[in-house]
């Protein structure tokens, strides 16, 4: 006798339709091209860090794997209104902009030592500039270290918009091995963060420059 399937969890079946918007969605009224390293990341935990332009970024992390991704997000969102469901609903994770929220941390480290993946954006709000990112809130280089799980990098190059292509470039995964099950000092950590912002920095630059691509200010 055959045994009967599992029914796939809630969150499961949330990022399943995300997926399927993805395809449906995304690649008509929304293209964008992939650069890089994509590479399907689907077991163990993972860190997944980008810049942000718009809500809608939230594709690029989804395309790196296949299982259900905890966005770390604004806290302001879980006040009220449809926003509040839809981060209910897709396992979310609220954290304060001043980046002091212990619980967030807690329950990011949760996640990732029982296997799962969580997203960053390490701005901490959506840019409205192409020239340059905004400042970087830290946060992913401790919880790597502290559950010693690799962090991949993407970079958007510009804002999504309707029927008008961007491109995202994917980065190969960044590990703090060196700090694996030691104390480290703010210094080092700063120094840990610095090295994620330039890393997403670099990727830019060298897709602009590869392109020859000169971009203005945005205006929205």
């Amino acid at each position: 006798m055959k045994e009967k399937k599992k029914k796939p969890e809630k969150l499961e079946k949330v990022f399943k339709h995300l997926h399927f918007f993805e395809k449906v969605l995304y690649r008509v009224f929304f293209p964008y091209k992939i650069h890089g390293n994509l590479t399907k990341y689907n077991d163990g935990p993972l860190i997944m860090i980008g810049n942000h332009y718009s809500m809608l970024d939230v594709v690029f992390p989804i395309l790196i794997t296949d299982r259900p991704v905890h966005f770390i997000a604004k806290a302001e969102l879980w006040k009220g209104g449809l926003m509040k469901k839809f981060v209910q609903t897709c396992g979310c994770i609220p954290a304060n902009r001043d980046g002091t929220d212990i619980q967030a941390v807690k329950d990011s480290m949760r996640i990732l030592k029982a296997g799962g993946v969580i997203n960053i954006f390490p701005e901490g709000m959506r840019n409205k500039s192409y020239s340059e990112f905004l400042p970087f809130h830290g946060g992913a280089a401790a919880l790597s270290i502290k559950t010693q799980t690799p962090i991949v990098p993407f970079v958007s190059i510009t804002k999504i918009k309707p029927f008008k292509k961007t491109h995202v470039v994917y980065g190969d995964p960044i590990e703090f091995r060196q700090y694996y099950g030691k104390k480290i000092t703010k210094e080092q950590l700063e120094k840990c963060d610095e090295i994620l912002r330039e890393a997403m920095w670099n990727m830019r630059l060298a897709f602009l420059e590869r392109n020859k691509i000169k971009l203005k200010r945005s205006k929205v």
